[in-house]
């Protein structure tokens, strides 16, 4: 397979539309996690224009799991807007710090519940695609490829992702950097060739952040 095969072939079923759309929501995503890494608050605004346009994207995709990760993206961003503006004195900028064994928990509950919740939608993904009628359907996981399975996975690592970024913990570049390894290929495979390129910046640049953000800590906490 070359490069023609993975960034333009998938590319000529979509409308203009739809190819403006999805280098829209990249453009804002890359400038999302930019202003993430420098501990700026329009992280926020950036990333609900970008997880609104890929909640359409997804969805008409039938990208179940990724569709309900970016509605949930964009709900816990107007969260996170609110608890970053209530703990920024500048109303621009927070300080950080490490997650406690008490998040990490909630982590694991939200990541165990979010795995749960995805995979009872694939279950009955075929009544959605049939437009809810049920006639004659089979329910179950055996219609699933390995990019759904890994769907239901990083759908959850992204949940646990967002919610302690809202939280400001470090500890949350550690599910974003899982997380868009797993994607590069993953949308690869899915036909999203810019959306691929666009999670192999954000591997990058979730790997800065987290030094950064580990490194602003050490500073303002020496001891």
């Amino acid at each position: 397979m070359n490069v023609y095969d993975l960034f333009v072939k998938p590319y000529e079923t979509y409308t203009e539309l739809q190819i403006l759309l999805e280098g829209t929501g990249t453009l804002f995503g890359i400038l999302s996690v930019y202003f993430s890494i420098k501990k700026n608050i329009w992280v926020y605004p950036t990333g609900i224009i970008s997880t609104v346009i890929y909640v359409y994207l997804l969805f008409i995709a039938g990208l179940l799991g990724d569709c309900m990760i970016n509605v949930y993206y964009t709900v816990m961003s107007l969260y996170g807007w609110v608890l970053w503006h209530q703990n920024s004195e500048d109303n621009i900028h927070v300080e950080v710090s490490w997650a406690t064994k008490k998040e990490w928990i909630i982590s694991a509950v939200l990541f165990l519940l979010s795995v749960f919740l995805v995979m009872v939608i694939y279950y009955y993904k075929p009544l959605l695609d049939n437009n809810f009628v049920s006639e004659n359907l089979q329910y179950g996981f055996h219609h699933l490829d390995w990019a759904n399975w890994m769907d239901i996975f990083t759908t959850s690592v992204f949940l646990v992702g967002m919610w302690l970024m809202a939280k400001r913990r470090i500890d949350n570049w550690i599910f974003w950097i899982l997380g868009d390894l797993i994607s590069i290929p993953m949308y690869i495979y899915k036909g999203y060739g810019i959306t691929s390129v666009q999670y192999l910046v954000f591997t990058v640049m979730a790997t800065i952040g987290y030094i950064q953000w580990r490194k602003n800590f050490k500073q303002n906490n020496p001891y």
